[in-house]
C-alpha cells in the first residue's frame, strides 16, 4: 500500500476524543437486543472478575480524512468496520449522560463531549457530533432529538413506538430498542459508576486507518482474513462501492444493496452464491469472495503447453455492473418466491409447485437454473420448466446420484438455457431426463429414514391437494407410521399383521403419512380407529393425503395397506411420467 497505515490501541476515553463519520454506503444499525446485552454483560463481567485488567472489545477499520471547518483543522475517520459496536458505545454514553441530574457535574461534561462538542478554537475543536451519520434525514433527526439532546433517551413511550414500527427506518428502530435495553440493564442493578469508570479506562479497541480509500477497503478485507467476523456480502459491497463514481451514485447503489440485504437477512450470502453459479456455471472452488474476485472479475485460463495462466474477459465488472446485475436477479427472485408476487398470485400451480420444492428439498442449487430460465424466458413455459426441474432434481437425489453429479447437472442446464434460442431445446434437453428404472425400484421399497422420504410424501400431498387453493405445509413436519414401528405385544396391530408383514410393510410409502410434529408422539402406537379420531378432532394442520387415507380407509388391515401403497405408487408414477400397467405394478409390489 502506498500510503502510511495508522494503527494502535485506543481506550474508550480516547476513542471518543476522535471524530467519525458513517458513510452513506454503510449498512444501517442492525444490532438486536441480544447483541447489545451481550456487549454490556461482557464489559460488566470483565470488571467484576478483575477491575484492573484491560478488556479488548474489538477493532475499527477507518479511512482517514483531513478536514477544515471554520478555520479549524481536524482529522475525521470514515467507519468501514466496527460501526455497530461504536454506535452502541455512543448510545451507552447518551444513556449514562441522561442518568445525570446535575448538568454542572464532571460526569455530565465527560459523557456530553463523547456525543457532541461545542466549538473550541483554543483547543482546535469544531462544533459537531462525535459520530456523524451520513444516512437518511430521519436518522439524523432521531440522533439530534434523542441522542444529542440532554434527556433525549428518557422518553420511553416515544422510543417504544419507534422500536415497534414495522415500517420505520431500521436504524431508528434498532437504536430505539438498544437505548431501552441499555436503560433496562442499568435499572437491573449494574452500577453505572463502576461500569463507566471501567468502560472509559480499561476497555479498548484496536484500530487501523489509511488516507487512501482503496487501501482502507483493502484493510477491511485483510481484517476479515485474520478472523474478525465480517460477512462476505459486506466486503463484496465495499469492493464494488470503491469502483462507483460519482458519490451520488454510490449513495443510491449502497441503499439499494441495503434493501436487498435486509430482505434476505442471513441468507444474503446464499443469494450471492446463486448468482455466482449463474455466471461461472461450475462448482465453487473457493469462498464466496475469492470466487467473485478470481472467477468472475478476473477469470483466467491455464495454458498446459506453456504452463502459464492467461486472463480472459471478466464475466462481470466491478462497480455499477455488479450492482445492476444483483438488482436484476433480486427482482427475478422476488417474482418467483415472494409471497406478494403478482406472478404467483396469478399462477397458483406455479406457486404451489415452488412451495413444494422449497419445503421438500434438502438443497437449493436448483434455484440458479430456475433464475436463469426466468431471466431469459420470463413466464413463457415457466410452469413446464419447473415441473421438469422438480422431477429431475428430485429423481437424481432419490436415486443417490453423487452431490457433484447433481450439481454438475444443474450447472450444465444453466449453460443450455443461456445457449439455446429455441425454448424446446431446453424443455427437451437430456439434462432434464432421469433414470426411471432405479426410481421405480427405490420408491417401492422401505423409504422411512431416507432424507427424501418427506419430500416424496409432500409430493403426493401436493398432488391430492390440487391447485385451487394455496399449498402451504407447516415448517415443522414429521412422518407418521400408520402401522406402528414397534406395536405393543397385546395390541391389535400384532393380531392383524404377522411379524413378516410388519417387517415388509412398516416403512414403505403406503404406510406413511405426514403430520404436524407436535402430534407425532401422541399418535404413534395407538390403534387405527383411535388415530383417525384424534387426528380429525385435534390436528389443525391437515394434510390432504392423510385426510384421504383417514376418509377412505375405515380399517387398516394388510389389504388396506397394500391398496393404499398401490394408489400412492400410481400417483408418483404419473407425476414422474412413468408408464406402468396394472399387472406391472402388482408384480412390483409383490417383490
Amino acid at each position: 500500500m502506498s500510503n502510511p497505515i495508522e494503527s494502535g490501541k485506543l481506550f474508550i476515553q480516547d476513542v471518543f476524543e476522535k471524530w467519525y463519520r458513517i458513510p452513506e454506503y454503510q449498512r444501517p444499525y442492525v444490532w438486536e437486543d441480544d447483541q447489545v446485552t451481550e456487549l454490556l454483560t461482557d464489559i460488566a463481567d470483565a470488571n467484576a472478575v478483575n477491575p484492573d485488567a484491560e478488556y479488548f472489545l474489538g477493532s475499527l477499520v477507518l479511512r482517514k480524512n483531513e478536514k477544515s471547518e471554520s478555520n479549524l483543522e481536524f482529522t475525521e475517520y470514515d467507519l468501514l468496520d466496527g460501526q455497530q459496536r461504536l454506535t452502541t458505545l455512543f448510545l451507552i454514553h447518551a444513556v449514562i449522560r441522561d442518568s445525570v441530574t446535575d448538568p454542572t457535574s464532571k460526569r455530565f461534561q465527560t459523557t456530553s463531549e463523547a456525543i457532541y462538542v461545542q466549538e473550541d478554537i483554543d483547543n482546535n475543536k469544531p462544533e459537531r457530533m462525535r459520530i456523524v451519520f451520513d444516512i437518511r434525514d430521519e436518522v439524523k433527526n432521531f440522533v439530534y432529538n434523542h441522542i444529542k439532546q440532554w434527556k433525549g433517551t428518557d422518553d420511553d413511550e416515544v422510543l417504544k413506538r419507534f422500536a415497534s414500527d414495522k415500517n420505520g427506518d431500521i436504524s431508528i428502530k434498532n437504536m430505539s430498542k438498544a437505548i431501552l435495553t441499555i436503560k433496562e440493564f442499568f435499572n437491573n442493578g449494574t452500577s453505572i459508576d463502576d461500569f463507566y469508570k471501567y468502560l472509559r479506562t480499561k476497555v479498548l479497541l484496536i484500530y487501523v486507518a489509511s488516507e487512501d480509500l482503496e487501501d482502507a477497503f483493502h484493510l477491511f478485507t485483510v481484517m476479515n482474513n485474520r478472523g474478525i467476523k465480517l460477512r462476505n456480502s459486506d466486503i463484496l459491497k465495499a469492493e464494488n462501492l470503491k469502483n462507483v463514481e460519482p458519490e451520488s451514485d454510490r449513495v443510491i447503489l449502497a441503499k439499494s444493496w441495503e434493501k436487498i440485504e435486509e430482505y434476505f437477512g442471513e441468507d444474503f450470502d446464499s443469494f450471492l452464491s446463486h448468482l455466482r453459479t449463474i455466471l461461472v456455471k461450475n462448482k465453487a472452488s473457493y469462498n464466496l469472495l475469492k470466487e467473485y474476485e478470481e472467477n468472475i472479475y478476473k477469470p483466467r485460463t491455464y495454458d498446459r503447453t506453456n504452463k502459464t495462466y492467461h486472463f480472459t474477459s471478466p464475466l462481470l465488472r466491478k462497480g455499477k455492473d455488479t450492482f445492476k446485475f444483483i438488482e436484476k436477479y433480486f427482482k427475478h427472485y422476488k417474482d418467483l418466491f415472494d409471497i406478494d408476487s403478482e406472478i404467483l398470485k396469478n399462477n397458483l400451480p406455479l406457486k404451489n409447485k415452488l412451495r413444494l420444492m422449497r419445503s421438500g428439498f434438502e438443497a437449493d442449487f436448483w434455484i440458479p437454473p430456475l433464475l436463469a430460465f426466468y431471466n431469459k424466458h420470463s413466464e413463457t413455459s415457466l410452469l413446464d420448466f419447473v415441473n421438469l426441474l422438480d422431477n429431475k432434481f428430485s429423481s437424481d437425489w432419490i436415486t443417490s446420484q453423487t452431490f457433484t453429479t447433481r450439481l454438475e447437472n444443474m450447472n450444465k442446464l444453466i449453460k443450455v438455457i443461456e445457449d439455446s434460442n429455441d425454448l424446446n431445446d431446453i424443455l427437451n434437453s437430456d439434462l432434464l431426463k432421469y433414470e426411471s428404472q432405479d426410481l421405480v425400484r427405490i420408491i417401492n421399497v422401505s423409504i422411512y429414514g431416507r432424507k427424501y422420504a418427506k419430500y416424496l410424501i409432500l409430493k403426493i400431498d401436493h398432488n391430492i391437494h390440487g391447485d385451487t387453493t394455496p399449498f402451504d405445509p407447516p415448517e415443522k413436519i414429521s412422518i407418521e407410521h400408520i402401522l406402528p414401528q414397534n406395536p405393543k405385544e397385546n395390541s391389535v396391530w400384532v393380531t392383524d399383521f404377522s411379524e413378516n408383514d410388519r417387517e415388509f410393510w412398516t416403512n414403505k410409502i403406503g404406510n406413511l403419512v405426514l403430520i404436524s410434529r407436535r402430534k407425532n408422539s401422541s399418535l404413534s402406537n395407538l390403534d387405527y380407529a383411535t388415530k383417525r379420531s384424534r387426528y380429525f378432532s385435534g390436528n389443525v394442520e391437515l394434510f390432504s393425503n392423510s385426510i384421504r387415507i383417514w376418509n377412505d380407509f375405515p380399517t387398516w388391515q394388510l389389504s388396506d395397506l397394500e391398496t393404499n401403497h398401490k394408489i400412492v405408487l400410481k400417483k408418483l408414477f404419473k407425476m414422474y411420467n412413468i408408464v406402468k400397467t396394472e399387472e406391472e405394478i402388482d408384480q412390483l409390489i409383490s417383490q
